[in-house]
């Protein structure tokens, strides 16, 4: 099942014939430049958007990955934090941020003679509140994976057929993902949830959230290693680390990790922009 999806796809980056993509270092876009350097070889291109929403070890990471699939991999600048639209954090915010991306690379693909801009969107995430995808969309972007009916566990699947040693990678949304809507946003709370995260991993942990509230910090870890993590971890010391980045209160989730577990909060009358409506 999966070999005829991977064909559908190398299929589709022939019909291209040169492509950009809008590679974040997650699995999906990784995938999906494995896939298109493969077919295209030097008439494919990733670049990768860096801006204060993305952690420096996730783009370090999409640096390591690129040199290592072996496609051209360049990385342009994103001012997402200048549009006010973005930084009070509605419901739609991903629209905004989406948007900044697909403008700053449309123009860019064009001077460049790509006449496709693709990203790593998979069929799965047309089910989810990603108001980001209608403004890909909106710019004329591609998204092979959901174009062939890819999903999220068939994304891993692929990327271990093609020996891509991250298949298993867990998925990093963008920072600001980790603030409740209607929450401003700043350059200062992007910092501190990233080096909380950050200390966490440094743990061995890999499936994590700091989601910030405020002044609190609410860890959520996968429900199986909460009772395992209060017991064995220095307690005082992490909260004295995380008050040190800018947190006044520490706490945990007792229901565990769940991604998109801010999106609860939406009612159905906000999702204007679902994926592709």
């Amino acid at each position: 099942m999966v070999e005829a999806k991977l064909n559908q796809l190398r299929g589709l980056f022939t019909d291209m014939g040169k492509a950009l993509i809008a590679y974040s270092g997650g699995i999906d876009s990784t995938l999906v430049a494995k896939i298109a350097f493969d077919v295209l070889g030097d008439r494919a291109l990733a670049i990768t958007a860096v801006s204060a929403s993305l952690l420096p070890e996730d783009l370090e990471d999409a640096q390591i990955q690129a040199a290592e699939i072996g496609i051209a991999h360049k990385l342009v600048a994103t001012d997402e934090m200048s549009n006010p639209n973005y930084t009070s954090n509605p419901v739609n915010r991903c629209y905004f941020c989406k948007s900044e991306l697909h403008d700053t690379l449309k123009p860019l693909a064009l001077e460049r003679g790509y006449p496709y801009v693709v990203d790593g969107v998979n069929a799965d995430d047309l089910t989810d509140y990603r108001p980001g995808i209608q403004a890909a969309k909106e710019r004329g972007a591609r998204s092979p994976l959901a174009e062939v009916g890819v999903s999220k566990l068939e994304v891993r699947q692929i990327a271990k057929l093609l020996g891509l040693p991250w298949w298993d990678k867990p998925a990093q949304p963008c920072l600001s993902s980790r603030f409740p809507y209607g929450e401003e946003i700043t350059i200062a709370k992007l910092q501190r949830v990233g080096r909380g995260e950050r200390y966490l991993r440094q743990l061995g942990l890999k499936n994590l959230r700091v989601r910030s509230e405020g002044d609190t910090a609410r860890i959520e870890l996968p429900a199986e290693l909460i009772k395992e993590f209060v017991l064995t971890a220095n307690l005082p010391l992490l909260v004295e680390s995380f008050q040190s980045y800018g947190f006044t209160y520490v706490t945990l989730d007792l229901e565990g990790f769940r991604s998109g577990k801010l999106n609860q909060t939406i009612q159905p009358a906000s999702a204007t922009f679902r994926a592709l409506s």
